[in-house]
């Protein structure tokens, strides 16, 4: 069902995406430096979730209502871009997403929520998994829900790992960073104006 060629150039373009900057990784990150490994493994994990229930929502057809209809359109386009332009007022305030100094543990649920949310409630990444796992679907090696599934799922568990990865080696970096409080102001501002500038694009996203 799945050729050997198709799925390895299916895996490189996916991992392309995963090390893409965004928000999600960068909340990986972020959750890596300031509350350890733990905390950056359960962000990558909740990222691949997100993208997950997206693979879900378009193998049967949410994301395809949500493409033809307006009115489904724009709702969840108005409450993800709103949820991103919060998390990326919330950390320009606070200036804490990337921080080294000794932080009050979220509980690892809270966590899981936040990056669960701010993959589900984007609706660019469901959008783009319509466009993209489709292509590499051929209907001549059996079904085609099985291979929607089957790619999704693959793409979902390299956005796991590689997001846990990168939130697991920043925590490596924690001492180097130390020394350079100004860097890290610099990562917190540019986070928080990536979530901003996200839940924008999310804004003026025309339906297609």
């Amino acid at each position: 069902m799945f050729p050997l060629e198709v799925f390895i150039t299916y895996t490189l373009a996916c991992l392309l995406l995963v090390i893409s900057p965004g928000p999600d990784n960068l909340l990986a990150v972020g959750r890596g430096l300031s509350q350890g490994r733990l905390a950056a493994t359960v962000s990558g994990l909740s990222s691949g979730a997100g993208i997950l229930f997206h693979v879900m929502a378009a193998t049967f057809g949410l994301t395809l209502l949500i493409q033809t209809s307006e009115i489904a359109f724009y709702v969840v386009k108005i409450i993800g871009a709103a949820y991103l332009i919060w998390l990326g007022v919330k950390v320009l305030r606070s200036k804490n997403l990337f921080s080294l100094e000794p932080a009050k543990k979220q509980p690892l649920k809270t966590i899981f929520s936040t990056g669960f949310l701010s993959a589900a409630l984007n609706p660019k990444p469901g959008m783009f998994v319509l466009a993209f796992v489709p292509q590499f679907v051929d209907p001549s090696l059996g079904s085609v829900t099985g291979q929607m599934i089957g790619y999704g799922v693959w793409f979902a568990l390299l956005t796991a790992i590689g997001f846990s990865l990168m939130g697991v080696f920043s925590f490596q970096l924690s001492d180097w960073l130390r020394n350079r409080p100004k860097l890290v102001s610099g990562l917190n501002v540019g986070a928080g104006v990536t979530f901003v500038s996200s839940g924008l694009a999310v804004a003026f996203m025309k339906q297609r």
